[in-house]
């Protein structure tokens, strides 16, 4: 198509008007293209960054971690202002030994970031403000029925 173009725009004079209509079409086509995946790839980049924070937010001690060194272990100790973690590796019978590494050296791990849990307890929290504020409705109204009973 592109020889095509090209072929068309060295033809007669008459033509070439319609050849740079087609050309500038196609020109504007081929950005507009580039432009919408560039728009995709970044919108795709964005989310798996946010699930890989979720997943390494979620590490707390004991999830199962393999570093991208290879080094695979259980973590002791989490450090959220240093954005660090303690691995130990090892069993009793060879000694066990401890690794400081930064989370971003996190390369696997069964740690799930549990949204749908998150979810489910601000339900369970909204559920009971709402019972709370039914039961001191029900306070309030009955307090106004034995003041009542109480005057006759």
């Amino acid at each position: 198509m592109f020889g095509y173009l090209l072929a068309e725009s060295t033809g007669s004079s008459s033509g070439s008007g319609n050849s740079k209509v087609f050309s500038t079409i196609f020109i504007v086509l081929i950005v507009a293209a580039f432009v919408a995946m560039m728009i995709f790839n970044s919108r795709s980049q964005k989310k798996r960054q946010q699930e890989s924070q979720k997943m390494l937010d979620a590490i707390k001690p004991g999830s199962k971690v393999k570093t991208i060194g290879g080094i695979c272990g259980v973590v002791v100790e989490v450090n959220a202002e240093e954005n660090t973690f303690v691995l130990e590796t090892g069993t009793e019978a060879s000694g066990k030994s401890y690794i400081k590494f930064d989370k971003q050296a996190v390369y696997q791990t069964d740690a799930v970031a549990d949204t749908k849990a998150a979810g489910k307890a601000e339900e369970k929290a909204e559920e009971k403000s709402e019972e709370k504020a039914a039961a001191s409705e029900e306070k309030t109204a009955e307090a106004p029925a034995e003041e009542k009973k109480d005057e006759e």
